[in-house]
């Protein structure tokens, strides 16, 4: 079955303002994404609106808004995925540039019939974490219980995910879902790609 991609763009990033247009690898941070995943795939970006000009033009896909506002990423992605065909969704963080296509296949040939979530965990600091902003759902279901969820009040994905018949996954390399939320991660990130 053939995966549609979100990837989540809409945050406030407070810590490190106008991150998602830094460069990484001399491409900016969601054009990276994009870049990683969208190839052949229905592929939409939540935002809270358009990004500067030079880096719209690097993402030509449909950018919709957030319509919920201050809800984190589940107002996007419920937004978004009320906008798309794929039954499958992967939803990807705009700021987390080594998740691939290749990633995406492996949920996808690990999703069972009757999955509404697909979502990866891994070890951290000796706690398994699970990574909602990596996985695959079931767009209806996912729709289903995300406006239920926002309609009540919340706004955690972990909400979300609990009312899914959800499995998770464990992946090893935590690497993987490395993100950028600060000025020293960006520049151990930049470091990394140095090296």
């Amino acid at each position: 079955m053939p995966v549609g991609i979100v990837i989540l763009g809409g945050g406030e990033a407070t810590r490190l303002p106008g991150k998602l247009a830094l460069e990484v690898g001399e491409v900016p941070m969601i054009a990276r994404v994009y870049a990683n995943l969208s190839a052949g795939r229905e592929a939409f970006v939540a935002c809270n609106g358009t990004f500067e000009a030079a880096l719209d033009a690097r993402l030509p896909a449909p950018m919709v808004v957030d319509r919920f506002g201050a809800r984190g990423p589940l107002g996007g992605l419920v937004s978004t995925l009320a906008q798309m065909r794929s039954r499958l969704v992967f939803a990807a963080a705009g700021d987390a540039p080594f998740v691939d296509s290749d990633f995406v296949e492996r949920l996808g040939a690990a999703w069972n019939e009757g999955d509404e979530a697909l979502v990866p965990m891994h070890e951290r600091d000796g706690k398994l974490q699970l990574e909602p902003l990596a996985a695959l759902y079931d767009r209806l279901a996912f729709l289903r219980e995300g406006l239920v969820v926002l309609r009540s009040g919340r706004g955690a994905l972990r909400a979300v995910i609990d009312r899914l018949r959800a499995r998770t996954i464990l992946v090893p390399d935590a690497g993987l879902f490395a993100n950028v939320n600060t000025p020293a991660e960006y520049a151990a990130l930049c470091s990394g790609l140095r090296a």
